[in-house]
């Protein structure tokens, strides 16, 4: 069956909060690469990596430079991920490419290791509210997005390890110096990349070994409202048969989880995981792109 072409403005409400969402993150990017960065001799990693080697050695305006490396990645954006995405990663792209030209706010810290912590922190907060839109700023955004689409490697693992790469291959034109303070720029960067998209959606799948197994299934089932999966299991030592539950709940209710949990049955044995991606149409919380 041929699927379906995919709807590119959801809502007016939507839209609006897609631009207004890369606007201030492209902002906030921008902020960071010509307030501390620049000026003090950091490098990044991805896209933005290599514009500023270049800028290093070509007299053009760095938004320019990062504008003219993105083309490749559009087509790969328009196969790969879709039009939605495709179309917003060209205003955000844009977006930053304009802030990177207009946008200059110096930051004066003495210190050169807080400088490096403040500008990993403005860059992923900035980077991730462009993911948390319909697209991105381009570079190893749009890579990093593939890859967890098609392959389900989080946003965060992507953008580290391209950043090291690159920066790895440009350490030769910078001091180890600047090297190791970039080094603190991409770390904390993609760490605060990966909490921003993930926020509050992120999911918790919960296994649960308890006698009052089916007390504990009603009182989420009523109180919660997840569903519930019972699992029959047998003990390794006893043998004893019994009854597992799984559950997958938001972050907001794994508390009330336990309360349930803890009143019911203190012995009760929990198991609680991190999920990467949830796909369901009530709990799930795949890709918005």
């Amino acid at each position: 069956m041929k699927n379906e072409p995919q709807t590119l403005f959801i809502s007016p409400k939507q839209t609006l909060r897609d631009i207004f969402l890369l606007s201030l993150g492209s902002i906030l990017c921008a902020i960071a690469i010509n307030g501390i960065l620049i000026p003090h001799q950091f490098v990044t990693g991805g896209v933005t990596g290599v514009a500023l080697l270049i800028n290093k050695f070509v007299p053009l305006e760095l938004g320019w430079i990062y504008l003219f490396l993105n083309i490749p990645l559009f087509a790969a954006a328009w196969m790969a991920v879709g039009r939605r995405f495709f179309f917003y990663s060209v205003f955000g792209t844009l977006s930053i490419t304009l802030s990177l030209l207009f946008v200059h706010l110096p930051i004066q810290l003495e210190d050169k290791m807080l400088n490096a912590l403040l500008g990993g922190v403005i860059l992923g907060v900035g980077a991730g509210l462009a993911l948390r839109s319909s697209g991105s700023q381009g570079g190893a955004d749009i890579l990093s997005v593939m890859l967890l689409k098609r392959l389900s490697i989080s946003i965060g693992s992507t953008i580290l390890f391209i950043n090291v790469s690159v920066l790895l291959l440009i350490s030769i034109f910078y001091s180890i110096e600047a090297v190791l303070y970039t080094l603190i720029v991409v770390f904390v960067g993609s760490k605060i990349t990966q909490i921003v998209v993930t926020g509050l959606s992120q999911r918790k799948s919960v296994m649960i070994i308890s006698r009052q197994w089916e007390q504990i299934s009603e009182e989420i089932l009523k109180d919660i409202h997840r569903g519930v999966t019972i699992i029959r299991g047998a003990g390794g030592y006893t043998k004893s048969e019994g009854n597992i539950l799984y559950v997958v709940v938001t972050l907001m209710e794994l508390g009330e989880m336990k309360q349930i949990i803890s009143a019911l049955d203190p012995d009760a044995f929990v198991v609680i995981s991190d999920t990467l991606e949830v796909i369901n149409y009530r709990i799930g919380n795949q890709p918005h792109w």
